[in-house]
């Protein structure tokens, strides 16, 4: 944690004259939370629910596969209600997930990882911390090449929280995640109340 948190004191200061440099904007996520709810947003919630989908499933373990599957198939339920406006339909699909998914976390318990994740491990895995540090563009209001380095905290807090997902288990990676963003989130106030 300690590397961790040196890493951001060196990090912070160049992304914010690189972000100045190239004119990008700051983050707008921040802006639409309410100041009391930020905190437990960003150092409580998000660690849980990020950890859970983009690293929960990294062993290959078939429950968490299918409750990873069942997240994408609500998000694709989402995109469907906001396109299709079809109610009944929804709300079924809606109720079947809610049924399904603790079905199938049951069911696939006892279940042991699929091989295929001992041969490719390395690229869920980088995988994962890719598309978790990508996935952190949609803070920003708008996107252009210079902003991707804007997710250079988040690309490394991705590798080392899957590292410790898989050394150290679930639990270890929430926790770390938490602690990041309780870092970030006391240095960004930090650096506001200087400049």
């Amino acid at each position: 944690m300690v590397g961790h948190t040196l890493l951001l004191l060196m990090l912070l200061p160049f992304l914010k004259a690189w972000q100045q440099a190239f004119a990008l904007p700051s983050p707008e996520a921040y802006g639409k939370l309410a100041p009391q709810l930020m905190a437990p947003l960003v150092v409580l919630v998000a660690p849980v629910l990020e950890e859970t989908i983009f690293r929960g499933w990294l062993t290959g373990r078939p429950r968490a596969l299918w409750l990873l599957a069942c997240f994408l198939a609500l998000v694709g339920l989402a995109v469907f209600a906001t396109c299709a406006a079809v109610p009944l339909a929804t709300s079924l699909g809606l109720l079947a997930l809610v049924v399904a998914a603790p079905a199938g976390w049951f069911m696939l318990r006892r279940r042991p990882p699929l091989a295929l994740f001992d041969r490719a491990q390395p690229v869920f895995f980088y995988a994962s911390a890719l598309v978790f540090a990508l996935s952190h563009l949609a803070n920003y209001p708008r996107f252009s090449p210079p902003a991707l380095a804007l997710v250079l905290p988040q690309l490394w807090t991705g590798l080392t929280a899957g590292f410790v997902r898989l050394r150290l288990g679930l639990p270890a990676s929430i926790l770390l995640h938490m602690t990041s963003n309780a870092l970030a989130l006391g240095l960004a106030f930090a650096l506001s109340q200087v400049g």
